[in-house]
């Protein structure tokens, strides 16, 4: 699941805006591709599809992300076909609960860091909490990922 599922133009009122929605296969269908750069028979792999089918969803997820940035909308990601799986270790009951990480390593996952903007406070970032769903403890301010 992504920490984040609204980004809306700067300086634009909520009221005033429309949004393009990205679907979350659209959305992990562009992650893997995009931002992982995986080949595209991987991709249909790992999100057990065709690959025409992965095609497809990458094709309308970037059309709807260029509409929403050419044209100023908001981008809101819900819905869609989707499964969420937990990983191989964890279904196996390996590793005491913690499962290995993408691409079969270990790694820290959507674990992390949450900071604060304002006074800098750092703390750990829980799995599943969205670092902006916390409010600083020292200063109030809503925090944000950081490494």
């Amino acid at each position: 699941m992504p920490d984040v599922t609204y980004f809306k133009p700067a300086g634009v009122r909520m009221q005033d805006l429309t949004q393009s929605v990205l679907t979350m296969d659209e959305f992990e269908a562009v992650r893997l591709k995009d931002l992982l750069s995986l080949p595209q028979e991987e991709c249909a792999k790992k999100m057990n599809i065709s690959q025409p089918t992965f095609h497809r969803l990458v094709i309308q997820a970037r059309k709807k992300l260029a509409d929403a940035i050419v044209n100023g909308r908001a981008i809101k990601i819900e819905g869609g076909n989707y499964k969420m799986v937990q990983p191989r270790g964890m279904r196996r009951g390996i590793g005491q609960g913690r499962g290995r990480g993408r691409m079969g390593g270990f790694g820290a996952g959507p674990a992390g860091t949450c900071v604060c903007p304002k006074c800098g406070h750092r703390e750990p970032k829980i799995i599943g909490q969205p670092c902006l769903s916390k409010n600083c403890p020292k200063c109030g301010a809503p925090m944000t990922r950081g490494e």
